[in-house]
This record gives structure tokens, C-alpha cells and sequence, in this order.
């Protein structure tokens, strides 16, 4: 692909733009490639996937607990069937290993459990199996403490970085075109509805500009229109290792759910390695440049984690935690902002287009289920743009 001179001598023309290299923005403009769109996409750090993307617990959700109806519960369901056939396809590593929700007292197997069950069954996740302690016990982790369980079939890790090279590589086969440490300095709209980017002392003319910048899509946003922008707000998720002990499990195990996140979970990379987190740990709601926030696990968490962690697993042993890494999920609410004054913090994804600019969709608060939605995402992205006469 070949970005042309646009009319203005200072402005060079293409017919679309991705801003953000992370797992959504390649998604997104592989589809977009692949809809004949050439595409440019523009990543301000060196490489592609160095932010959220890189800093996750790479597990291919089912799309259990988000709200029925949700933007999240629809592209998690349909995302997950997308992605285990494009990993089938490409050969990307991973694996279906099935997460566990343990119940750890008689209120969660009783109430919280079959609420689960009956909620995932309304997103269309039909397959949960109810299990009982003798079975968790017996069949499928021995070393697992619990009331009751449901077992997720259809949960599994993925090997998030060659999923990503996957992506632009698909994208680059059809003529779009990587532009690393392409940070975007401004956003403006001409009157014939085109969109002008600067990045990087040049301007470029598109006819779509998406909005993947993930924990900085509000930065984003805010140059094309400020007024109704959302704000993003930012949640730490810390990472602890299992170290000098064998890891027992078989599954992903998974508590029940606590508010603003999936609680202390127990995950395994492919290489057979076992990871604890995340965490929820607010950042304060007046934070709104990620850059200032520090991707050092917080170590005054440590007990914590062994405190959640043998709530199901009493065998962990002191001194088998070790920090591991953290991650940054944006957000559009905030236990400390008052829900009547914004969405609440579980608020879905928010992919918008905005009143008379057809050509430019924002993508915020995209958290987790986004690498199990992309693809899903991408696709209604592309679905947007096609209603709107853009593709």
C-alpha cells in the first residue's frame, strides 16, 4: 500500500486509519483490509500489542456474567466461537482447558452459583455443568476446596502474541501498512466530512478513522469532541507467580465473581506455568493519563492474594507467591463517581460513531472480554461503516 498526496500539499491521502496497534486495532483493521479499505495503522509505541494487550491473563472467556443484552456479552459469545476457528485456521496456539467457578461457602453454592448458571444460560453460554464438591474433588481437582462448582467447557488461553502477529500479518496480506511510534498529535474534521490526522509533524486525509488507542481512546476522543467525550477512568491489575511449588490444577479456577472484576483467579500460560490475579485496585478517579500510573506489582497486596488464593486452594504454600507482572484496564465508571453522574463500573464497551462524522467510530472502555470480542468487534466496526456508506 501506497499513501497518496492528498490535494493540500502539506497532507498525504489514505482511505483509512487505525489508531492503535493493540489486539482490537489489528482486528479491526484486518477487517477493514480485507473489506478493501487500504488502511493505515498508526501505534505510538515501537511495536505492536505493548500495552493492555501484553498485560493480561490471555484466557479466552466464555461471556458467563456480563449483562444480558450487553455489548460485551454479545461479541464475548460470538467473538469466542470467531476466535477458536481462527486459531484452528492459522495454527496459533492454544487451548480449551475449561475454567471452574468455585463456590467457597454455602451462600455462593446456593444463591450465587445457580444465579450463574441461569444468567450464562441467558447469554447463550449453555453448556456450564453443575458440579458438587465429591465431584470437583474427585474428577477434576483434587486439591481444589469448595462448596460446589460449575465447570466452563468452553473456557481457554490463547497465545495472545502470535494471535496479534497473526492479525497484522492478514492485515498486511491485503495492503495495510504498520506505522510504529506514530503517536497522534491531533484530530480534525474538514467540511466534506473528511478526517485529518497529524502524527508526527504530517497530515493525513481519511475517510475512516477508528479509535483502538485503548487505555489513551479518550485522549483520542477528546480531540475530535471534547464535550461528549466519556471519560475513561483506569483499574491496576496486579499479578502474582506460583513459584517452588507444582502447580495442581487441570482448569482455570475462578471464584465467584466480586464487584469490578472476576476476582483472584488461578490461570496456567501454555507452557504449563501458573499465574494468580488479577487483582482489582482502583486507580484515583483524577488520574487521566495512564503514563502516570506505575506497572510495578504492588507488593503491599501480597497477603491478599494469599488470603483469596487459599479460600480454594488451602495448600498454598508461604513464600510460593512472587510478583509477576501488572496491567491497566480502562474504564468508564468508578466506585468513587456516583452512577446517577456516569456509568456505573461495570458499564460496557462503547463503540460509537459520532453524530455527522460517519467516518469515525470510537472504541472506550474496551477491558476484558476484549481479546476473546475482537474479532467480533472488528466485525461490527466494519458493520458500522458499511451502514453508515463508508464501506
Amino acid at each position: 500500500m501506497s499513501i497518496s498526496r492528498a490535494a493540500s500539499a502539506s497532507a498525504y491521502r489514505i482511505e483509512a486509519c487505525v489508531i492503535g496497534a493493540g489486539v482490537v486495532g489489528l482486528a479491526v483493521a484486518r477487517a477493514l483490509a480485507m473489506a478493501g479499505k487500504e488502511v493505515l495503522i498508526l501505534e505510538s509505541e515501537n511495536k505492536f500489542g505493548s500495552g493492555t494487550s501484553s498485560r493480561n491473563s490471555e484466557v479466552i472467556h466464555a461471556g458467563i456474567y456480563y449483562p444480558t443484552g450487553s455489548l460485551k456479552a454479545q461479541l464475548c459469545v460470538k467473538g469466542k466461537h470467531m476466535l477458536y476457528e481462527y486459531c484452528k485456521q492459522r495454527d496459533i496456539p492454544y487451548d480449551q482447558k475449561g475454567k471452574i467457578i468455585v463456590a467457597t461457602d454455602d451462600t455462593q453454592l446456593n444463591i450465587d452459583i445457580p444465579r450463574i448458571m441461569k444468567h450464562a444460560a441467558g447469554n447463550g453460554v449453555k453448556d456450564l455443568v453443575l458440579l458438587s464438591s465429591h465431584d470437583v474433588e474427585t474428577s477434576f481437582e483434587p486439591e481444589v476446596s469448595c462448596t460446589g462448582a460449575l465447570l466452563s467447557p468452553s473456557t481457554g488461553i490463547i497465545d495472545s502474541h502470535a494471535y496479534m502477529l497473526s492479525l497484522l500479518a492478514d492485515a498486511e496480506d491485503y495492503g495495510a501498512t504498520l506505522a510504529p511510534n506514530s503517536a497522534v498529535d491531533d484530530i480534525s474534521i474538514a467540511n466534506d466530512d473528511r478526517i485529518i490526522v497529524e502524527s508526527e509533524g504530517m497530515q493525513i486525509e481519511c475517510d475512516i478513522v477508528v479509535n483502538c488507542a485503548g487505555l489513551y481512546a479518550h485522549k483520542i476522543a477528546e480531540m475530535v469532541d471534547l464535550e461528549n467525550t466519556p471519560r475513561q477512568y483506569f483499574a491496576k491489575g496486579n499479578y502474582y507467580k506460583l513459584e517452588g511449588q507444582k502447580t495442581p490444577f487441570n482448569h482455570l479456577i475462578y471464584p465467584v465473581p466480586t464487584k469490578g472484576g472476576l476476582g483472584v483467579h488461578a490461570t496456567m500460560c501454555l507452557m504449563g506455568s501458573t499465574r494468580f490475579g488479577p487483582d482489582v485496585e482502583w486507580i484515583e478517579n483524577d488520574v487521566s493519563n495512564p503514563s502516570d500510573i506505575d506497572l510495578k506489582v504492588n507488593t503491599k497486596r501480597l497477603e491478599s492474594f494469599y488470603s483469596e488464593v487459599r479460600k480454594y486452594w488451602p495448600h498454598l504454600k508461604d513464600g510460593a507467591l512472587q510478583s509477576d507482572y501488572a496491567g491497566i484496564r480502562p474504564k468508564l465508571g468508578h466506585p468513587n463517581v456516583p452512577d446517577e453522574d456516569g456509568p456505573s463500573i461495570n458499564a460496557d464497551f462503547h463503540i460509537q460513531t459520532i453524530p455527522l462524522r460517519k467516518g469515525y467510530v470510537n472504541l472506550m472502555g474496551i477491558e476484558s472480554p476484549g481479546l476473546t470480542a475482537s474479532m467480533a468487534i472488528a466485525e461490527k466496526v466494519v458493520k458500522i461503516l458499511t451502514v453508515n456508506g463508508k464501506i
